[in-house]
């Protein structure tokens, strides 16, 4: 019988870095458990991240501005380290105007109710001037993991606006390690230890909690089959769609979620924005109802089309 491990323990928690050890663990569980909690802490916690800004006067991103010292290279790459959470499952404006000889910070951005900054001095930009003045649009989305800015990239994104790489991630550094324990009269049980560093936006203790509540909702889900899994490829690259033999005979694979057909964030939020839950709600949809929707491109609406037909269904004509 494979034995239950004691409980887990904070053994030092300091601002963003916390040390949590769990010990008593059944022999090569250690490595088990610290792989997938590692993997779910560092890829799967939503966060908050500003996805896209706009400088007044500057229309590209190799593009230098009077009185300014950084180019707009360097301001993008301040901006992705300003670190916020946002209370809003919608995309949310802020603001930032200021005048004179000075530093730019993230405290310069006009406050909104649906936004928290917790770095506050996280430096932007440097005027250099006393006739310098400089003026931007900051775009702040919900998202989990990391998303490239080609992903949420849209093709009638407004002229001037540029996009950046979103680190969602609220984890910014885990690491474990496993030690042999003696248990009773056994000298090979495992003590794991996790060195876990956050970015503020949340404590390492919260994010280890939700990562093991995941982790613990999807054994969940597993543990409800009653019968083998079917496993069908769908497609060339691969896509596996798990089927069970469920006791109503009658379940309709157009009833298929959308959070379960793998969309991009930026291609998921605009049909759950616009009340299409399912398959069946897309189906409903010509590819001119659904060109016409907010925040659906023409990037997402391909994506669309091309997802409903690798299940071998088309829109209405």
């Amino acid at each position: 019988m494979i034995t239950l491990p004691s409980n887990p323990q904070i053994i030092e928690e300091k601002g963003q870095n916390a040390t949590i050890e769990i010990k008593g663990l059944y022999p090569g569980y250690g490595v088990t458990l610290g792989n997938s909690l590692r993997r779910v802490l560092l890829s799967s916690l939503q966060g908050a991240a500003i996805t896209s800004f706009k400088i007044q006067g500057i229309q590209h991103e190799f593009s230098t501005q009077e009185y300014v010292l950084e180019d707009t290279l360097d301001i993008m790459l301040n901006l992705k380290k300003i670190r916020l959470k946002c209370f809003s499952d919608e995309p949310q404006k802020l603001h930032i105007k200021v005048k004179g000889e000075r530093e730019i910070t993230a405290k310069d951005i006009e406050k909104n109710s649906q936004v928290e900054i917790f770095n506050l001095d996280a430096h932007i930009a440097t005027l250099t001037d006393k006739k310098g003045e400089w003026e931007a649009e900051l775009i702040v989305e919900k998202g989990i993991g990391y998303s490239p800015a080609e992903e949420h990239k849209e093709e009638n994104m407004p002229i001037g606006f540029m996009v950046l790489d979103a680190i969602y991630s609220p984890v910014k550094k885990v690491n474990f390690f496993v030690e042999d324990m003696r248990v009773g009269k056994r000298v090979d049980f495992n003590k794991l230890t996790f060195d876990i560093e956050t970015d503020g936006t949340t404590s390492p203790l919260e994010a280890f909690n939700e990562s093991v509540n995941i982790l613990k909702t999807h054994f969940e889900l597993l543990s409800q089959w009653s019968t083998p899994i079917e496993t069908k490829e769908k497609n060339t690259e691969s896509e596996e769609w798990l089927v069970a033999d469920k006791d109503d005979a009658n379940d309709d694979p157009k009833e298929i979620k959308v959070e379960e057909m793998k969309f991009s964030n930026r291609t998921e939020n605009a049909l759950l924005k616009n009340s299409i839950k399912t398959l069946a709600g897309i189906l409903r949809y010509s590819e001119e109802g659904l060109g016409e929707l907010e925040g659906l491109g023409d990037k997402s609406l391909k994506e669309v089309i091309s997802k409903i037909k690798k299940l071998g269904y088309t829109l209405k004509d």
